[in-house]
């Protein structure tokens, strides 16, 4: 037979209701009588009714998340930090895919708003109009994506690009290539402007490509335009599309390090496992989804209260086998 919230009440010494309230809104309830009802709870097994709860607290105990592409291996590295991060928090999560459309974007947040408490919105591809406007439907945190002063988790994609053309000049390359990815994408355009600064400071000389797609395919497509810059080293958008340039330097019978050195950006879990390995900055995907799914759930509780609704995360450089020496160093 089910244990019900009576049980627990009884047990605890206390009525249904403050059993209710020490469960979902445990600020509320005196650190004494919380603690009871907690210990109560976990002795007997008791799991609450979330369809029960909402009813009492006017929240449905659901995030929605959605995300551009799920076939891209950044997008699973950031799920998996926010799945955890709302599971530890017992909340479930609606995730959705809208295949890098911003119209289907913005039909799932007003869809998702009904059933959510909140909706974490990863890389968002919608206009800034856009998003203002359905931000006005539900709580809502952006990730990888800033737009005035709504929410938002981000990367330091500056710093990012600073470190990777120190590490290439170190290596005596004074011309690089950059591959850009989507000219709307915001991610791109701080890589951009981190990489233009860099370079500037380290007095050499950039070759900008593209855009392309952020794909395998955008990589391929990109490299015999790479080759024919006569650069010595190329960075790229992100590791797909690094990983791309790679393949067809191979299939061109191109050396690499030796001939051309290729940096990534995202550090994706295959970026380790191709040969060469690739040399890659690094961005904390599983800490990002943590961090948004924090921001939003504190915003749930008090949304004057809760403090700066804006954070960077530092990135890291992986050295890996794909970058070395400029040919002529």
């Amino acid at each position: 037979m089910a244990v019900t919230i009576k049980d627990v009440a009884r047990a605890a010494g206390v009525s249904p209701s403050t059993v209710c309230r020490a469960l979902s809104t445990p600020e509320l309830v005196r650190a004494e009588t919380r603690e009871r009802v907690q210990r109560s709870a976990a002795e007997l097994d008791y799991s609450p009714n979330r369809a029960a709860r909402g009813l009492i607290t006017g929240r449905t105990g659901n995030l929605g998340l959605i995300v551009p592409d799920l076939g891209n291996p950044f997008f699973p590295g950031v799920v998996k930090g926010i799945q955890a991060r709302a599971r530890e928090a017992d909340y479930a999560v609606f995730l959705a895919d809208t295949d890098e459309d911003p119209a289907a974007e913005a039909q799932l947040v007003r869809t998702l708003a009904k059933q959510v408490d909140g909706i974490v919105l990863c890389s968002p591809r919608m206009s800034e109009q856009e998003l203002r406007g359905v931000a006005a439907l539900t709580p809502v945190v952006l990730l990888n994506r800033r737009v005035g002063r709504l929410p938002a988790i981000t990367f330091d994609n500056v710093d990012g690009m600073r470190q990777a053309v120190t590490h290439l000049t170190a290596l005596g390359h004074r011309r690089i290539a950059y591959v850009a990815g989507p000219r709307a994408s915001w991610s791109n355009r701080e890589r951009v402007r981190g990489l233009r600064l860099a370079i500037a400071a380290a007095g050499a000389e950039l070759i900008e490509v593209g855009p392309v797609q952020p794909q395998f395919d955008g990589g391929v497509a990109a490299a015999d335009q790479v080759l024919a810059a006569g650069v010595t080293a190329v960075i790229a958008y992100n590791d797909v599309i690094a990983l791309g340039l790679l393949s067809r330097l191979n299939v061109r019978g191109i050396a690499v390090p030796a001939a051309i050195s290729v940096l990534g950006f995202d550090d994706i879990a295959l970026s380790a496992m191709v040969h060469p390995s690739l040399t890659t900055v690094g961005l904390p995907m599983k800490s990002c989804g943590r961090a948004g799914v924090d921001l939003l759930l504190g915003l749930l509780q008090d949304p004057d209260r809760f403090g700066s609704t804006r954070r960077e995360l530092g990135t890291q450089l992986m050295v890996r086998g794909s970058t070395g020496p400029a040919p002529s160093a």
